[in-house]
């Protein structure tokens, strides 16, 4: 019956079905038919997994990311960022992914990231004579970086899903995050090299102090959050609500960037974002908890143990799986759904579940810049407005390197959890 409930659940997703409902639908179709248990558990499940303390962390990161998006906190991180790089050979280029790393550390999401700085990035880069494909496609890569930096709604979700602590998942996040996003600048120097792009900018550290005092209350957020949860000053959840606090504060009272009208926008576009979130996490939910009842990821567990495959080729397996489902399922959705059945297959070879997190959270992320539903692909594409289609091409070395990243962090778990040692 686990097969059909994969089957029913695939015939949905190519129906278009919505996923929420497919993740939904499929699983009370199959309880139905085999009375696995009773109807009546369905509402008190989905609402008791949204009933959750850890989980209250994934909204409140999502406002406040919207409020640092709105606020006026990304010209502050882009004029730093332009100070610290922009001297560099593909000087521009260079700024969008730093800049895009210092709002990872207050967002939590690839979006909001993409959409903040590729706001005022995209066009700085064609003006300057830069390639607007490839404008686009260094602000989607450097974009990704919004979901592996911490704070991270994706690892909230997973360390809910998976039973982790979030704050092992954040301190894991940070090298993984900084390492990506130099393997991305990487690439822009050598594509700066080729094409003989030149920055017009010479390093000064006087404009560094300058943009850095400027932005110094933005700079402070992720140390404030991330420092109080390391410290033991209060919980991650705990630190999404001080984020939302602090963001306004200093949105509204010094760049004055908030007006009603802005908070308005703020809280809708939040709503939106939360109100298909919890739908499709409730139902995912049900769905998890059926495969729970049948065993499904201890058998598949115990399947491969008995293989006796190599751990290396299990891994291996596993990647490339989670690079397929990152073109078809949102991140989000493929976290709550796979994490119950891939992480104990994880856990059976010696893989530690923080550093499984890491990897599957890189892994799919990945996702994020692949069609049919590369989320950060098209914000990017709309943004800089350019037909997704024509960012394919550019985009292929920075999914090329991200692949890489993702065996590195696998072959050298001393990049996450060895982190997470060191402090603890």
């Amino acid at each position: 019956m686990s097969i059909l409930l994969f089957v029913l659940l695939c015939i949905l997703f190519f129906l278009n079905v919505p996923i929420a409902v497919a993740l939904g639908l499929s699983t009370i179709i199959i309880v139905l038919l085999t009375g696995s248990f009773e109807l009546s558990t369905v509402p008190h499940r989905m609402f008791t997994t949204l009933d959750s303390f850890p989980l209250m962390a994934a909204p409140f990161f999502i406002l406040a990311g919207k409020i640092m998006e709105h606020g006026g906190i990304s010209d502050k991180i882009v004029e730093f960022a332009s100070s610290l790089v922009g001297h560099l050979r593909g000087g521009l280029a260079h700024v969008s992914i730093v800049a895009c790393m210092f709002f990872a550390a207050l967002s939590g999401s690839a979006v909001a990231t993409t959409a903040a700085v590729g706001g005022l990035l995209i066009p700085a880069m064609v003006k300057a004579g830069y390639n607007r494909e490839f404008s686009a496609s260094v602000q989607a890569a450097g974009g990704t970086t919004g979901v592996i930096i911490p704070p991270s709604v994706p690892m909230v979700l997973f360390a809910v899903s998976a039973g982790v602590s979030v704050s092992d998942l954040f301190i894991a996040g940070v090298v993984p995050g900084i390492f990506i996003g130099i393997t991305l600048m990487v690439w822009v120097y050598i594509y700066s090299l080729k094409n003989e792009i030149r920055s017009t900018e010479t390093f000064n550290l006087s404009k560094v102090w300058k943009s850095g005092l400027g932005s110094i209350l933005a700079l402070l957020m992720p140390i404030i959050i991330l420092g109080g949860i390391y410290g033991g000053f209060f919980t991650p959840t705990e630190a999404s609500v001080i984020a939302v606090v602090y963001g306004f504060l200093v949105g509204k009272f010094v760049y004055k960037k908030i007006t009603w009208n802005v908070l308005r926008t703020i809280i809708l576009e939040t709503v939106i974002v939360l109100s298909t979130l919890s739908v499709i996490i409730a139902s995912a939910s049900i769905f998890g908890f059926y495969l729970t009842i049948e065993r499904l990821p201890h058998e598949l567990a115990s399947v491969i143990s008995e293989l006796n495959l190599q751990p290396v080729v299990v891994m291996f397996v596993i990647i490339i799986f989670l690079l397929i489902v990152g073109m078809f399922i949102d991140e989000i959705s493929a976290i709550i759904i796979l994490t119950p059945i891939l992480l104990p297959i994880a856990t059976s070879i010696g893989i530690d579940p923080v550093h499984f997190g890491i990897i599957m959270i890189v892994n799919l992320t990945i996702g994020l810049l692949t069609p049919p539903v590369g989320l950060s692909l098209f914000v990017a594409s709309k943004v800089g407005n350019v037909l997704p289609e024509k960012m394919i091409k550019p985009l292929m070395p920075f999914i090329i390197i991200m692949t890489i990243d993702v065996v590195i962090l696998w072959l050298f778990p001393q990049l996450s959890v060895g982190v997470v040692k060191f402090f603890s």
